[in-house]
């Protein structure tokens, strides 16, 4: 594997948790909480999916009722139920009468006296009682026409069958499935989100850690000047303006190893934050003590076919062209005719058909429904064509992002070779660097070579490693991108 030299100082090992890039992955995708509202939204989508399914099945309910009514029903008039109660006294009046007038007719008369037995029958007859038996009569009759309904029970059982909705359970069933892929998809967005996120701290980190190495080390080497100067002050080889031109150096290489140890702390917070752990969580990456920055695993280049069916991206919006298309053909269903097949079962205490008795009764019926719609102002129609404009304006943002994802890793591929070059200078730089320094650094032991000189080389020394850190770690966020870019993993740092 190709790598990047680093100049470190030794670093003392601590407590601190030795986390890797990949464990850092890990740590961050099992705590962001958008990821987890992503996951959420997957298994939410599924129960969506599940629902669509369930149109498929016979709806079947139950239902039931109880009324309480203050009055009954009488479907007689109450001089008709007068009439019936007193429908044998009313007989028995007319038979007394009848009989009197018999008695009072000339004609009659001498027929009984001729008959005695005649007589002694119409006697007979108002003697008989019927008033009685036929006033009971009556009063069933009467009862019979009056309906019980102070107690009213209702129970039903339904059933419906869509046999064909105009295509609408089928296309929602499919829209259901995509929006479940979608949810997918949005997940592997926000995962690859979250992994760029983590790696662009991790090598930030790593920057700065090996950048306060370097002002550690600059430290160390101006503090060896400074002893230096001053025994050569003593000695009267060098004067006190190259002395205090020394401490300046001094003071300022502390400054800029001060800095890089805050800089180092909150980029370790911020990085905490990002996996989850407590901001003060003392942890320790993997790369932060190497004598080498690893370049980035590289793969074959990929076709824009091969990146555009593996960023989640397009896919969300190649679905949501799908999902369009089959809300064109639920739109459509609207305006097609509807069949389904029912059945029901009523129960109903009276009992409707049989009198209004106080018992349960039911009754149970089958048929087919039918539904055609005609007209609604067109609101079907216009259902349709707005769901049409939807799949086109969707069609668009597709190829829109398609255009913008070419161009994106145009421009990192492009990227990547500038930082390739930019390293191969930096480490030719570096070289010299190094070599200007070992060389200033003996002629000024030597008392041949002037302060400045050596602070200069020092300087140019420590710009060199810092352009050559920022190169290495710059290509491995450039590398995590592209890999983004390009819809596949980004790879690790091989710990």
């Amino acid at each position: 594997m190709m790598a990047i030299g680093l100049a470190l100082l030794p670093w003392t090992a601590g407590a601190a948790e030795v986390m890797t890039l990949q464990q850092c992955r890990d740590s961050a995708i099992a705590n962001n909480k958008e990821l987890k509202i992503a996951a959420q939204q997957i298994e939410i989508a599924g129960h969506d999916r599940k629902i669509a399914l369930a149109n498929y099945f016979p709806n079947i309910s139950a239902s039931a009722a109880y009324m309480y009514n203050s009055r009954n029903i009488d479907l007689l008039t109450r001089e008709q139920s007068d009439i019936l109660t007193n429908l044998g006294t009313s007989l028995q009046g007319s038979v007394q009468s009848g009989l009197e007038n018999m008695l009072s007719d000339p004609g009659l008369l001498q027929i009984i006296q001729k008959h005695p037995e005649i007589l002694q029958l119409l006697g007979s007859l108002s003697d008989i009682d019927i008033s009685g038996p036929v006033n009971a009569i009556g009063a069933e009759i009467d009862k019979a026409f009056n309906l019980d309904i102070q107690n009213m029970f209702v129970g039903a059982v339904s059933l419906q069958q869509p046999v064909f909705m105009g295509g609408k359970i089928v296309n929602a069933n499919k829209m259901a499935k995509l929006a479940e892929e979608l949810a997918q998809t949005q997940y592997d967005t926000q995962y690859r989100e979250v992994v760029t996120e983590v790696d662009n701290a991790y090598w930030q980190i790593v920057s700065i850690a090996n950048k306060l190495k370097l002002a550690q080390e600059y430290c160390g080497l101006l503090e060896m000047m400074l002893h230096d100067t001053e025994v050569m002050v003593n000695e009267g080889v060098a004067t006190q303006a190259d002395l205090l031109s020394v401490k300046v150096k001094a003071n300022e290489a502390a400054m800029l190893r001060t800095k890089a140890t805050n800089g180092l702390a909150l980029s370790k917070m911020l990085l905490c934050k990002l996996c989850g752990l407590e901001l003060d969580s003392d942890i320790e990456l993997a790369d932060e003590k190497l004598d080498r920055i690893p370049l980035p695993q590289t793969g074959p280049q990929m076709s824009d076919t091969e990146i555009f069916s593996a960023r989640p991206e397009i896919r969300s919006l190649d679905l949501a062209r799908q999902i369009y298309d089959r809300k064109v053909a639920i739109a459509r269903a609207d305006m097609m005719p509807k069949v389904a097949l029912t059945a029901n079962y009523f129960v109903t205490n009276p009992n409707l058909y049989r009198g209004f008795q106080n018992k349960f009764g039911g009754m149970f019926n089958v048929g087919v429904a039918v539904n055609i719609p005609i007209i609604h102002g067109c609101e079907a129609m216009q259902k349709v064509r707005k769901a049409k404009a939807e799949s086109v304006l969707t069609g668009y943002r597709l190829a829109d992002a398609k255009e913008k994802v070419s161009l994106q890793v145009a421009q990192l591929r492009k990227q990547e070779e500038e930082v390739l070059d930019k390293l191969d200078m930096a480490e030719s730089n570096l070289a010299s660097a190094e070599e200007n320094l070992r060389t200033a650094t003996v002629g000024y032991t030597e008392g041949v070579v002037p302060a400045n000189t050596l602070m200069a080389a020092q300087t140019a020394w420590i710009q060199a490693h810092s352009e050559y850190i920022d190169a290495g770690v710059e290509l491995q966020i450039t590398a995590s991108s592209l890999a983004t870019a390009e819809g596949r993993q980004a790879g690790g740092s091989g710990n």
